[in-house]
C-alpha cells in the first residue's frame, strides 16, 4: 500500500480514518495482531496524505443495494465514480464488484 501511494494523491471517503480503526480492532479481537501491531499500522496510516471528501449517500445506498455490499464499501465506490479515480482494494470481492461499475483497480 505505501509503494501505490507514494507520490501520488489520495481521496477517500470521510469514514476511512473509522474504517482503519474497525478493522484495527476487528484484527485484534481476532487475535491476528496484537496491541502494539496494531497501534504500529494506524500510526503508519495517519501519516500517508489523504484528502477526506464527503459522499453522497443515496447514490451511496443504491451502489450498496445493486451490488449486494455494504454501504460503507459503496461510499469508497461512490468516491471513485464520482471523482473518475481508480479505487485501491485488496479484497477480491470488492474487485469484481469495482469491474461491473467500470472503476480501474489499484492492487
Amino acid at each position: 500500500i505505501i509503494q501505490l501511494t507514494s507520490g501520488v494523491n489520495i481521496i477517500a471517503p470521510e469514514i476511512l480514518p473509522y474504517e482503519i480503526g474497525n478493522a484495527l480492532s476487528a484484527m485484534i479481537k481476532r487475535k491476528q495482531i496484537t496491541y502494539d501491531e496494531a497501534w504500529s499500522a494506524q500510526k503508519t496510516a495517519t501519516s500517508i496524505p489523504v484528502r477526506l471528501v464527503g459522499v453522497d449517500i443515496q447514490q451511496s445506498l443504491i451502489i450498496a443495494i445493486d451490488y449486494n455490499i455494504y454501504a460503507y464499501d459503496a461510499y469508497f465506490f461512490r468516491c471513485a465514480i464520482y471523482l473518475k479515480k481508480p479505487l485501491m482494494t485488496l479484497d477480491k470481492r470488492l474487485q469484481k464488484v469495482a469491474d461491473k461499475l467500470n472503476i480501474q483497480v489499484l492492487t
